[in-house]
């Protein structure tokens, strides 16, 4: 951010305490969520963004009369460091040593008989809870009907609402109906009479629909209450196609309008049940219900069963990262005769050139909607910055003889990919290819794993890290997260992390992850090798059911930066057959020389 940008956050902050005062709160809190609790949201949800100049996709901003600060975790601290400079709002380095967490800053910060305020919209009821229950005993009075960011936001975007279409059964391999009936089966045995449901993503799978509501995750603002014998889908009715409305109806799904749904839920019949979710659904929604409704609270059952992708679906992810990785594979192929070119030796290439340049490549393979998530494109010391994104700002001319970082992704018909490469621009040094040759052996360790039924992601994490431990060296995010189909890029409940969490799941066939170690030197470069790998059943054995993943990420790693002596003769072979794999489900759809080029560098290694 430049110095106007800057000015421009000191005065917006200056402009939220003074509402804060107007309306006797202490202590504003400002949620990166939409009213969905959805990681990614629509511009129109961006007031963390707006009021902080801090542009990640996590964070939460809390302001006091003479104290603001923005906590986010690892993925961001340079980003929001470099954002949060000089505008009076300080950064709060989440997990590491002597940083408070929120609820614990606030039950120091706030005295007795003060006000908290947040927009309860925004703000999902297992987080209200944690805040109340630090805060118990200190008398704190809650203003959670007041969205002081809309107040002075002047020029605040429309809310979004976008036309939903629907997705064949052929994509998904399911219908719509058997969604329904499998939900009501789960909803019997938690003895609940009805079900809200507010997470975006998990109705856009129950009712095989698709959206554009935020961007590059094609979901639609909605709630559903779905009961045994039918449910309702609220919606803006401008979204809702006449076609759509009758289809849906063939189901027993009526379509209301999205705001309906407060006023439903307080008509609910006394002493009946619902299930729901709080960690998804907001305050406001969960304060409009009768006192009398027997809440269970559990985590939304269409979860689980989106995570686990059917026989079709899996074959069409299959197909979806052959198209993708040929796309990508070309973008390889193009930066390097880039290299030998007057522009790129001038500084006349760009990141946002080589963003647009893969997006070309994207657009023509068959299938291809949009992008999954906004490109990080990272070249040199920008590399490091674990989710740097381009901006016309920060946009800088591809380095010579270093890494550039891409982690991009495509929505298809045939499902979403996310991929991460980081390719050598000319000549790169021993440092820079020995965290490389550290990545890739993290990465192909942990897709090589074969497992016991009932590991979760921390069972088997340290495969990706212990090449980077050798060095002295560890990331600060996740190896792997669940990916959608057609849907979100970052999806649960299953993830690959250092921590055993209580709410860790256990791996089950079906699940689409990424494998995706990295290694930051800040000021200097960057490396991420990001593979989808597919669960799969392996053998079943007199003392176990053994699984193992596939990976379905077909594009080549950087063979010139390669130290084949770090690497053992396992992980020679297993890169070995990867890029047997890849020559051979990608090269069909590469022109001659491109072809030549990709038999080079997927050719066997020797130690």
């Amino acid at each position: 951010m430049g110095a106007q940008e800057k000015t421009q956050t000191r005065e917006r902050l200056a402009s939220l305490r003074k509402r804060m005062e107007a309306h006797g709160i202490d202590a504003y809190v400002i949620m990166t969520d939409d009213f969905h609790a959805s990681e990614y949201v629509d511009v129109y949800f961006k007031c963390r963004a707006y009021i902080s100049g801090f542009t990640g996709s996590a964070g939460t901003l809390v302001v006091t009369a003479d104290e603001a600060g923005v906590w986010t975790d690892g993925r961001y601290f340079l980003q929001a460091g470099q954002q949060l400079a000089d505008t009076g709002i300080t950064l709060r380095k989440m997990g590491e040593p002597g940083v408070p967490t929120i609820p614990a800053y606030l039950q120091e910060k706030l005295q007795n008989g003060q006000c908290l305020g947040y927009d309860g919209r925004t703000v999902n009821a297992a987080y209200a809870d944690t805040l109340k229950a630090v805060l118990d005993g200190k008398e704190i009075h809650y203003a959670e009907t007041v969205d002081l960011v809309g107040e002075i936001w002047s020029d605040r975007p429309p809310f979004p609402a976008h036309p939903i279409w629907d997705l064949p059964e052929s994509y998904t391999g399911k219908s719509r109906g058997e969604k329904l009936a499998d939900l009501r089966a789960k909803m019997t045995e938690y003895g609940a009479d009805r079900f809200l449901l507010a997470s975006l993503d998990d109705i856009a799978w129950l009712y095989n629909l698709r959206g554009g509501d935020v961007a590059y995750n094609p979901v639609f603002m909605s709630y559903t209450l779905v009961e045994q014998d039918k449910s309702v889908l609220y919606v803006a009715p401008e979204a809702a196609p006449a076609e759509l409305t009758a289809v849906l109806a063939q189901v027993g799904v009526e379509i209301r309008p999205y705001l309906q749904v407060y006023e439903d839920v307080k008509q609910l019949p006394e002493g009946s049940s619902l299930l729901l979710d709080r960690g998804s659904v907001n305050v406001a929604l969960l304060s409009s219900l009768p006192e009398s409704v027997r809440l269970i609270n559990r985590a939304n059952p269409t979860m689980v069963a989106k995570a686990l992708k059917t026989p079709v679906e899996m074959e069409n992810i299959r197909a979806a990262h052959v198209q993708d990785g040929v796309a990508v594979t070309k973008m390889i192929y193009w930066l390097r005769q880039l290299v030998n070119t007057e522009d790129y030796k001038n500084g006349k290439v760009t990141e946002l050139d080589v963003a647009a340049k893969l997006l070309s490549f994207r657009q023509e393979r068959p299938g291809f909607l949009e992008e999954s998530f906004d490109p990080i494109i990272g070249t040199g010391a920008h590399g490091a910055i674990i989710h740097y994104a381009p901006t016309e700002e920060s946009n800088a001319p591809i380095e010579h003889n270093t890494f550039l970082l891409m982690d991009t992704g495509g929505q298809y018909w045939q499902g979403t990919t996310d991929i991460t490469r980081t390719v050598s621009m000319g000549e790169v040094n021993e440092e820079e290819k020995r965290y490389y040759t550290a990545v890739l052996r993290g990465n192909l360790n942990l897709a090589a794993i074969k497992f016991k039924y009932g590991c979760t992601g921390a069972n088997f994490d340290i495969l990706s890290r212990s090449p980077l431990w050798e060095l002295g060296y560890d990331f600060n995010h996740g190896t792997g997260h669940g990916v959608g189909y057609l849907l979100n890029v970052h999806e649960g409940p299953q993830r690959i992390r250092l921590k055993c969490v209580g709410d860790d799941v256990v791996f089950e066939e079906g699940m689409l992850t990424s494998d995706e170690p990295g290694a930051y030197l800040e000021g200097k470069f960057g490396v991420r090798l990001e593979n989808l790998m597919l669960c799969l059943k392996a053998e079943k054995t007199d003392t176990a059911q053994f699984m193992r993943f596939e990976p379905v990420t077909m594009v080549p790693f950087d063979r010139a930066s390669i130290l084949p002596e770090m690497m053992t003769n396992r992980e020679l072979e297993l890169l070995n057959e990867y890029h047997a794999q890849v020559y051979a489900a990608v090269s069909p759809y590469l022109t001659e020389a491109e072809r030549a080029w990709l038999a080079q560098e997927t050719a066997p290694i020797k130690a």
